[in-house]
């Protein structure tokens, strides 16, 4: 992680719990109070997904070299040229939905290699299982707000198991410098063949922020690409206000070119205490306001999350506001959730704000046309 800056080096070496799997979610954070975490995240239903929204992509494909080809559409958790979970739209967007490919975005999916007993720190890249989960989760719920806007590249990559976060950094770097080599390949592959000078918009989720984070440093910080960055949704980790030079924060609806970033939690409460212990200043935007500032945005303006079905889109979900360097949220409303006991609702930072997340991308990319 030698990307970024001491302070948020030392965050991310705490974020020990931040991307477990449990058996009946798919996805949790094991933090002590989980108990109803479950509900929260029956928001990442592989089993919905399977039955609603067939995929076509090979999960029984294997690499000889143990690395990733990204010539292979294999390699692609999503791509233009293959039918996959991102192409899903709910039932109640779909009379209305028209796709628009004049864009691309990149999209660096969060952990999902989380179990306990498996012993290996990197995923192998042909783990027909793990794919298989990433794509019935992070794929179908995260990367699909895109779909209506732009072309969706997303790269499978060999993923640091979750452990990585609390394990010494002299043992975990190797790891993580091997997860963001197959993300840089498949983004160059990308560039060389798929891009052809069209305007590109960055976005990821978790682990995938940190590599999403050094493409930005590497490709687009003060490089000849920048003019082609429409904007950035790193997403579920912090991002120091200052760890770009020229990519500053999105501070309205209106602007390109720039950072957003956000962390869910529990309104009323400060987060675990390595965020409380964060001596550094983040982005964050508000999803619902699409501003810095602190006033807190009613869930009225909340035009809908997605919850277990997928083909639902709920508003009024959540309400949000910024508070330091975390985005308190409401707790949602659904069947259930007496049961949630959880603050941190880090899993759900796209799901409480898809049908905003989806328009604010249609919206920038009409802005950033017009620059």
């Amino acid at each position: 992680m030698h990307f970024l800056d001491e302070t948020l080096n030392t965050q991310v070496k705490k974020l020990k719990t931040f991307l477990t799997i449990s058996k009946s979610i798919r996805y949790r954070i094991s933090f002590q109070k989980i108990i109803g975490f479950g509900i929260l995240l029956s928001l990442v239903s592989i089993g919905c997904a399977r039955k609603m929204f067939p995929s076509y992509t090979n999960y029984s494909f294997e690499s000889k070299s143990g690395r990733p080809n990204y010539e292979d559409l294999d390699y692609w958790a999503s791509h233009p040229f293959k039918k996959d979970l991102a192409d899903s739209v709910p039932k109640d967007l779909q009379r209305s939905y028209i796709s628009d490919s004049s864009v691309d975005v990149f999209f660096v999916h969060p952990t999902t290699f989380a179990d306990e007993a498996d012993q290996r720190n990197i995923a192998d890249i042909d783990d027909a299982a793990l794919n298989k989960k990433t794509d019935e989760t992070a794929i179908l719920y995260q990367a699909s707000v895109f779909n209506a806007s732009c072309r969706i590249f997303a790269p499978r990559y060999r993923q640091a198991h979750y452990r990585n976060f609390s394990m010494d950094e002299a043992m975990a770097q190797p790891n993580f410098d091997t997860a963001y080599s197959d993300v840089k390949n498949a983004f160059e592959y990308y560039l060389e063949n798929y891009n052809k000078g069209q305007p590109i918009i960055i976005a990821s989720h978790s682990q995938g922020t940190l590599h999403a984070a050094k493409l930005l440093k590497e490709f687009f910080d003060g490089k000849p690409l920048q003019r082609k960055l429409v904007c950035s949704y790193i997403i579920g980790l912090p991002v120091k206000e200052n760890m770009f030079i020229n990519l500053p924060a999105c501070i309205d609806s209106t602007k390109t070119g720039c950072i957003i970033s956000w962390r869910s939690i529990k309104e009323g409460h400060e987060g675990p205490d390595y965020m409380q212990a964060e001596n550094f200043s983040s982005i964050v935007v508000n999803p619902l306001t699409w501003t810095t500032g602190n006033a807190k945005a009613s869930k009225s303006l909340n035009k809908g999350g997605i919850l277990l079905n997928f083909d639902k889109v709920k508003p009024n979900l959540v309400s949000a506001q910024v508070h330091k360097n975390i985005l308190w949220t409401s707790k949602p409303k659904f069947f259930g959730n007496i049961f949630l006991t959880t603050k941190n609702y880090h899993i759900a930072d796209y799901n409480f704000f898809y049908m905003n997340i989806r328009n604010d991308v249609a919206r920038r990319i009409n802005y950033y046309w017009k620059r």
